[in-house]
Parts: C-alpha cells; structure tokens; sequence
C-alpha cells in the first residue's frame, strides 16, 4: 500500500530555535527544548487524516562537539512519547561532510520513502530555513515554509507559507478536505 507523510523540520517547527544574532540555533539542552503552542494537537490532526509522520533534522552541532548526543536522544525520545511520529531521521553530520543525509540533500526522506512506500507527489515538508524547501523540491514533494522571518533567509517564493505549524496543518488539511 502506498502511502502520503508529512515531513517535519524539528526546530523552529516543532520546537523552538534559541535566537542569536536574528539565526535559529538548536537547543542543545533538553531543559531548553520547548514545543510551540498547539504542535501537538496540529500533528495528531495530521496524523489521523491518514499521514504518516516524520522528523527530517540536521544536527550538525553534535559532529560539531557542541551538544552531548544523549541531550539529543532526550529530545527525540520525547518527541515520540507526546506525538504521533513514525520515525525520526536525524543527519549529525558536520556542514563540511558532504553526506547523503544532511538538508538540502532528500537523502532522509528517500530513506523513509524507500522504507515505508511513500508517494512523495502526495507529500508535504514542513520547514523552517530555506533549505528545507529545496529538500522537499529534490524530493519531489510539496514545500511549506514556517516563515519566522530569520536575517538569513533568503526572498523566494513558496505557495504555503505560515507563521505556524499549527496554521500549515490547517491548510494542509483543507487542501485534503477538496480534493
């Protein structure tokens, strides 16, 4: 059977970015891993509309001997205890490394299409940095772009843009609704 996911960026679209300079950073503490308001509920709604649910994140900071790596499984451990994810896939590759996983690169969501037979042409990713758009474009899915209006990103244009995962998922599941 084939199957339609919605890919989610984890910070600044499930939780929230530790802001420096107008840059999202990862939280590197579990102690400073806060959900935003309604992710949740969002997601579940998602999930019961017959998506599967994915975590596509770059953690660069732990090949970068910034974040202890338990900290991290922390985080995705709890992730999947309050929300309805399928699978969580995680590139803690350096940005110098080059790997196959790492955003903009599709290697993680060909990993879980390849997986668990998923129709990218039906799919979503949900992202906050430019680079998540290009992912879900080399994937072959459609983009959404939690616009947080960080100094780095770049003007392009993108059908959904959001100020909120919670808002996407409404559209999302509107767009589910007319067809």
């Amino acid at each position: 059977m084939v199957s339609k996911a919605i890919f989610l960026d984890r910070d600044g679209v499930i939780n929230k970015s530790i802001m420096k300079d107008g840059k999202p950073h990862a939280p590197r503490k579990f102690s400073d891993f806060k959900l935003f308001p309604g992710v949740v509920e969002a997601i579940k709604n998602l999930s019961d509309a017959g998506y599967l649910i994915f975590v596509a994140t770059n953690q660069p900071d732990i090949g970068n001997k910034l974040v202890d790596p338990n900290e991290v499984e922390k985080m995705h451990a709890y992730l999947m205890e309050k929300l309805p994810i399928k699978e969580i896939y995680m590139c803690p590759h350096r940005q110098d490394e080059n790997c196959e996983c790492r955003k903009p690169k599709p290697g993680m969501l060909f990993a879980a299409k390849n997986k668990f037979n998923i129709d990218m042409s039906a799919s979503f990713m949900v992202g906050d940095r430019y680079s998540d758009v290009q992912t879900s474009l080399a994937a072959g899915c459609t983009p959404v772009f939690v616009d947080h209006d960080y100094l780095e990103t770049p003007d392009f244009d993108v059908n959904m843009r959001f100020q909120s995962l919670v808002e996407a998922s409404a559209r999302i599941l509107e767009r589910l609704e007319r067809k």
